[in-house]
């Protein structure tokens, strides 16, 4: 093959030097703007699965890259004069500048031709007259910006300012210092790159940057190569006690922003993005070499692999896309979770060290035991000691803690998320009800809530949803209640909706949202605006009505307060009645109840008065919310904060956070606990504030993610739908997994015989004693430091 590699950073030379080891007689030419010593950054960060994918690909690179590591396994966060200290992470890092020596010398060893100092020929050109050309130029990238109406990029220019520098400090851990200054939260990322230095990131919110003067010493045109040295003076006051009388370095220093970069498609014919010019990751989860040298890694893989460049092409983005977007998804919370870092600068040392750690949801409470056990320990103990609704003497899992709630107290902090069932018949719960809401509660759930009861008949979504608007209906409501009472510690809680403009469709499984051919009913909405296509359009509903669904709402309070519920929950989400009206894609009204937001939220907010007027003091109210709409136009997280601090302010004590659902044609961004960084900035915002429980809510299935969202206080309750229907006894089975028995999860006494998990399997019975001296090191007992001196001692006696 010919090959043309425009750009000379690691992902270029690296993906060279690998194709030249497959192939000697692959001819590679790499154009590289800049001169081989010049280079931007101090140190790189690696992982240890990426440094083992490095050392199986290249042994010698490796061997390089290994004499000049920096190791270490401590992370410390220093916050109000604090130091938290977890162990057990495992890092590798290295200088920049070093690293493309390494790779520059192996690409000349092996033949592959680079040109410094010399821009690339045209793309086209490279493209017709090469079988591959490889765009590895960056964050500006010529080649994707030429064909960006093929690789369709999105560049989301993220809003904290940050500048890369240097200390001649070597610090023995990755050390997040959290500075408050009088002009607002400033953060540092560092970490050692060698003996004597290490990496300073300092980044704020551009409010802060602006508040300390930064954008007077930023307002001018930097020279290449120059730097803002006006604020790094400034820069070194401020962080004097985290320099400890040390310098700060500059290289091209400067204020900068953060670009995340997406693109549809990083290949078009023979051309293919690799690294910061196909994507980018925050640097707080992780380095651009990091990705971009496993790009190198799976492209020639495949290229190997496949017959052809495309199917080689194709083989790669399908491979490595998957992993890039996992990666992003994770970047894209630390990102978010720094720029909002003032959000949580009450929280108390511990908490916010944990949070930190946390972040990006990929590192969990199980995880973080597994690495440093005191450290957790340390939290749990914390945790206990803000528990007042515990008598407990000793730690245990944060969703076995109770929860009062008014005159209600949860056993603990699990719920069964509503869930439709779709299995009523004429609005009446039937057996099925009774077998799947009194087996959630026989499960261990603290509470169970019901699927959205309906208002009325025409309030219903489905022929085959349940409703609340008959005696029949309230007797068989009645009966599932007292089975959850009488035999279970769980409270059970109602959720009162009217479907809207999304009633009259087939049950699910017949086709969700997908309007009845025959025995349908007139559905009605805000506005005249049908939810999506193919769905029916609603009548837009006059006033006088709206008084008529106000009632409808208030008689089934009244029906659920003698059916006995512990909470009732109005659904204001997914796009039904009430939620129709708070969305601007949804309600389009020129009267008083539509326009600004706070005439969008006054028919709600009717709904909600008229209801708590009817509900007993002592018992929750709630309301469930769709955070953002995901769709242009629609309410976002913004305005979702606002719609809380109303419900909140009129009196709700629980807020439940989902998303979406409202339009039909949204683009969710799902992932695993995706809508919890919503219901942590609700809690933040308006629960704090207003003394109000919050609800956390989407694909969170792990009693570890149930853990991780309730230490970190991103809400107070974890509602957990999916998993239920998997495992009734979901709550039981993750006390007995966790080693927990406690009043937090209570096994039925006809259960109790099976309260420890049944072995599977063969076992060969105890392993026998081979060991004179056993191995009872935790992972805490092993922490590493970055020990300089001692590293360059020990080469020295090696040599």
């Amino acid at each position: 093959m010919r090959i043309a590699v425009i750009g000379g950073g690691p992902a270029g030379l690296y993906f060279s030097a690998l194709m030249k080891q497959l192939d000697p007689n692959h001819e590679i030419t790499i154009w590289e703007r800049n001169a081989p010593d010049d280079t931007f950054g101090f140190g790189v960060v690696f992982s240890d699965e990426t440094l083992g994918g490095i050392e199986h690909a290249d042994e010698q690179v490796y061997q390089r890259m290994s004499e000049q590591f920096a190791r270490w396994s401590d992370i410390d966060v220093s916050y109000r004069g604090e130091i938290r200290t977890s162990g057990g992470q495992g890092f590798a890092a290295m200088s920049r500048k070093e690293l493309l020596h390494i790779l520059q010398a192996r690409c000349l060893e092996l033949g592959v031709t680079i040109h410094f100092g010399q821009l690339a020929p045209e793309v086209a050109e490279l493209a017709a007259t090469h079988d591959l050309v490889l765009g590895a130029d960056g964050l500006n990238s010529a080649v994707r910006n030429q064909y960006a109406d093929v690789f369709g990029p999105s560049l989301d220019l993220r809003h904290n300012k940050y500048m890369w520098l240097a200390t001649d400090r070597a610090f023995e851990a990755f050390e997040f210092f959290v500075k408050h200054t009088p002009y607002g939260v400033m953060q540092v990322h560092g970490y050692p790159y060698s003996a004597t230095e290490s990496t300073f990131i300092v980044e704020m919110h551009e409010s802060v940057w602006r508040e300390a003067g930064f954008h007077e010493f930023a307002d001018r045109e930097f020279a290449p190569g120059d730097s803002d040295e006006k604020s790094i003076a400034l820069l070194k006051d401020i962080f004097a006690d985290e320099l400890d009388g040390n310098s700060l370095l500059a290289n091209n220093s400067r204020w900068i922003q953060f670009t995340t970069v997406r693109n549809r498609t990083w290949r078009h014919d023979n051309i293919v993005l690799v690294g910061d010019a196909a994507h980018t990751a925050h640097f707080s989860i992780g380095s651009g070499t990091k990705l971009a040298m496993e790009d190198a890694l799976a492209l020639a893989a495949c290229l190997h692999e496949n017959d052809s460049v495309a199917s080689g092409l194709e083989a790669y983005e399908a491979e490595r896309r998957p992993v890039v977007e996992s990666l992003q998804r994770a970047a894209q919370a630390s990102l978010e979770w720094f720029e909002s870092i003032a959000r949580y600068t009450d929280q108390q040392p511990d908490q916010f060290a944990f949070n930190l750690l946390t972040r990006s949801r990929r590192i969990t409470y199980d995880n973080l035991r597994l690495r440093d056990d005191d450290f957790v320990d340390a939290i749990d103990g914390w945790y206990l000691s803000t528990q007042a609704d515990t008598v407990a003497e000793t730690p245990r899992p944060p969703m076995f803690y109770p929860l009062k709630i008014k005159d209600v107290e949860l056993p603990n902090r699990v719920l069964v998320a509503p869930m439709d069932m779709y299995s009523a018949v004429d609005g009446v719960p039937a057996d099925f009800h009774l077998v799947h809401l009194g087996s959630k509660a026989l499960g261990g759930a603290g509470l169970v809530m019901t699927e959205m009861v309906c208002v009325s008949p025409e309030g219903r979504i489905t022929p085959g949803c349940a409703g609340l608007y008959s005696a029949e209906q309230e007797r068989a409501w009645a009966r599932v209640v007292d089975f959850v009472h009488g035999n279970s510690a769980s409270k059970i809680g109602v959720q009162l909706g009217h479907s809207g403009r999304k009633g009259a469709t087939k049950v699910m499984w017949e086709g969700i949202d997908v309007p009845l051919e025959t025995g349908g009913w007139e559905t009605v909405g805000p506005s005249a605006i049908p939810y999506g296509p193919g769905s029916r359009t609603p009548r837009e509903l006059t006033t006088a009505e709206m008084d008529e669904v106000t009632a409808q709402f208030v008689a089934a309070a009244q029906a659920a307060e003698r059916a006995g519920f512990d909470i009732l929950e109005l659904h204001c989400a997914h796009g039904y009645l009430l939620s129709s009206f708070l969305s601007p894609l949804a309600n389009q009204r020129t009267d008083e109840f539509g326009g600004s937001l706070a005439n969008r939220l006054r028919f709600p907010l009717r709904v909600l008065d008229a209801v708590r007027a009817v509900w007993p003091s002592g018992r929750p109210l709630s309301v469930r919310i769709s955070a953002t709409d995901w769709a242009e136009g629609g309410n976002t997280i913004d305005d979702a904060v606002d719609i809380a601090r109303a419900f909140a302010e009129h009196g709700v004590d629980v807020l439940h956070v989902s998303s979406g659902q409202v339009v039909g044609h949204e683009r969710p961004a799902f992932g695993r606990s995706y809508q919890t960084p919503f219901a942590d900035r609700i809690r933040h915002e308006v629960g704090i504030p207003y003394g109000v429980a919050v609800i956390a809510v989407g694909a969170i299935s792990s009693y570890d993610d149930v853990n991780s969202v309730l230490l970190a206080g991103r809400a107070d309750l974890v509602a957990v739908g999916r998993t239920h229907l998997w495992d009734p006894q979901w709550t039981l089975h993750a006390a007995a997994d966790q080693g927990y028995q406690g009043e937090g999860a209570q096994w039925p006494a006809q259960f109790r015989a099976g309260n420890r998990k049944p072995p599977t399997g063969r076992t060969d019975g105890p392993a026998p004693r081979l060991q004179l001296i056993r191995d009872t090191a935790r992972p805490s007992e092993i922490r590493r430091r970055w020990q300089p001196a001692a590293s360059v001692a020990a080469q020295e006696r090696l040599s």
